[in-house]
């Protein structure tokens, strides 16, 4: 009897929203992105097109700029029979309300595509992923892989891919 003895992989893809507008009064919450988080979301996410990018599951952030930038990304690398969920609870800027609505994923989902902000996403990144990264930039994309079957037992992983506008340009 051969018993498999590979580990499962979980992959969490995470980008931070474009560039944002701050020319109006809007809440935090409701402001757009600017023309240049427009053009900067474009290009990574372009870049992005051959990279095998496929997640099962999408959770986004529910502040306007976040959902703009998924729009974007979505729309780039073709992502349209993905469930989307707009989560509230992923304005977060600490990172605590990240790790524990990732931690709570279903098991069955292998890989999550997350929209979200700083400085949740620059934490989450060194925390659990192996290259230190300064700060996740507007527009920013890191892939990490993690050795584990479950989501809540997530340790430290493996970055895989770092994609900042600053590197397409």
């Amino acid at each position: 009897m051969h018993i498999n003895t590979l580990k499962s992989c979980k992959t969490v893809f995470l980008i931070r929203h474009a560039k944002s507008c701050w020319d109006n009064e809007l809440v935090d919450f409701e402001r757009p992105i600017k023309s240049r988080g427009v053009l900067d979301s474009n290009l990574v996410s372009n870049y992005l097109k051959n990279s095998n990018i496929s997640p099962d599951l999408i959770l986004c952030s529910s502040a306007n700029r976040t959902k703009l930038t998924a729009k974007i990304f979505i729309e780039n690398l073709a992502l349209t029979n993905v469930t989307i969920k707009y989560l509230e609870e992923l304005y977060d800027f600490s990172g605590e309300s990240l790790l524990r609505i990732i931690e709570s994923c279903d098991n069955s989902f292998g890989n999550i595509m997350v929209f979200g902000h700083n400085y949740a996403l620059t934490n989450f990144v060194n925390k659990f992923g192996d290259i230190h990264v300064e700060n996740v930039t507007t527009s920013g994309f890191v892939k990490i892989n993690f050795e584990t079957n479950s989501w809540k037992n997530l340790v430290k992983g493996k970055t895989e891919k770092i994609v900042f506008p600053k590197h397409l340009k």
